[in-house]
């Protein structure tokens, strides 16, 4: 049992919202794309930035907390959720950035590839992402990624150009193939592995 009080430190601590079970939202937090998912988390924080992310991280360790991290919550099997565990739920993370110069986009964990979509269109540029709109682009990319450009420009994961991450003991990490480039590697060949 973690105590009410480090439960409200923890609140306070984060610039987005703490859910528990009996708070106003919990239930519609709780749900994801796949509708025979039923767990029930005992904390879901709707993470506003990087900031929160590491919080959880470093809240979910400290008291030996189970994690499921959310995405855009498509994922059919229900790993986004858990049960009596902390969900970091990053689905209100939906930033996209595109550089039509270098032909980048910078895009936050919660968008989806719908989303994702629309900003990059407006500048002329696609990339391979999902067939589904409504699928997440983090936990699309970091599973393979197939879509229908698949055939020409290669998987999500391999038109992936860095990633930012939390590590489980609460570092945030560019890993790319200059700098981390073995944890970037991972990232890609389990991607690439998962999805043959």
């Amino acid at each position: 049992m973690i105590s009410p009080t480090a439960i409200e430190n923890f609140k306070a601590s984060l610039r987005g919202e703490l859910l528990r079970p009996d708070d106003p939202g919990y239930n519609d937090a709780r749900k994801i794309w796949n509708g025979m998912i039923d767990k029930r988390p005992a904390l879901i924080a709707r993470c506003a930035g990087v900031a929160d992310v590491i919080q959880c991280v470093n809240f979910a360790h400290a008291n030996s907390m189970l994690v499921a991290v959310r995405g855009g919550g498509h994922n059919i099997s229900g790993n986004a959720m858990c049960d009596g565990g902390l969900v970091i739920d990053l689905s209100r993370m939906k930033s996209v950035r595109v550089d039509p110069r270098h032909r980048t986009a910078r895009a936050e964990p919660g968008v989806t590839w719908r989303e994702f979509d629309h900003a990059t269109q407006t500048f002329g540029l696609a990339t391979t992402g999902g067939q589904i709109s409504t699928a997440g682009i983090a936990g699309l990319t970091l599973g393979g990624g197939w879509g229908y450009l698949a055939r020409k420009h290669g998987l999500s994961c391999d038109n992936l150009l860095s990633v930012d991450l939390v590590t489980p003991d609460g570092q945030f990490l560019t890993a790319s193939a200059s700098e981390n480039a073995d944890l970037f590697w991972g990232l890609r060949a389990a991607a690439a592995t998962s999805a043959l």
